[in-house]
């Protein structure tokens, strides 16, 4: 979870979904999940940022052509204007990105992972990480 100067979380718009997403993606084989995540942002918004804390970890069920696995939001800091201002789109999945207020996110979001980054941005606040389990099929996969 990524934020600007003014609180608002960074989302993205990938190309292959019909909702926005937070930044970041899949870990690949044998590697850690911090490491993915500074992966994935370099990737796709050509920033290297160190992130933080973990904020909250999910155990979702299996669905689709996944397993179960662990969905992680990390916290990826606070981007001044300058550094805002430097992200850019490296990653042809990414249509967009852009900064908004929580309610916004949460309007934008697929369902689960809007009620995940709520409970990060709770978590953020109170100084804890959150745990929870998903056993329901996130909404639109089978």
């Amino acid at each position: 979870m990524i934020r600007d100067e003014q609180g608002r979380i960074l989302l993205v718009d990938p190309v292959y979904k019909p909702f926005h997403d937070l930044p970041g993606g899949m870990v690949e084989a044998n590697e850690p999940p911090r490491a993915a995540v500074q992966r994935e942002l370099a990737e796709e918004l050509g920033t290297h940022l160190t992130v933080d804390r973990l904020l909250a970890v999910e155990w979702v069920v299996p669905h689709g052509p996944w397993d179960d696995l662990l969905a992680m939001v990390f916290d990826g800091g606070v981007l001044n204007a300058e550094q805002a201002a430097a992200l850019e789109i490296t990653d042809p999945e990414i249509s967009s990105f852009r900064f908004v207020d929580l309610t916004v996110a949460r309007s934008l979001l697929r369902a689960d992972v809007a009620e995940r980054l709520a409970r990060a941005y709770a978590a953020l606040d109170q100084g804890t990480t959150d745990y929870s389990e998903r056993f329901e099929q996130p909404p639109g996969r089978t």
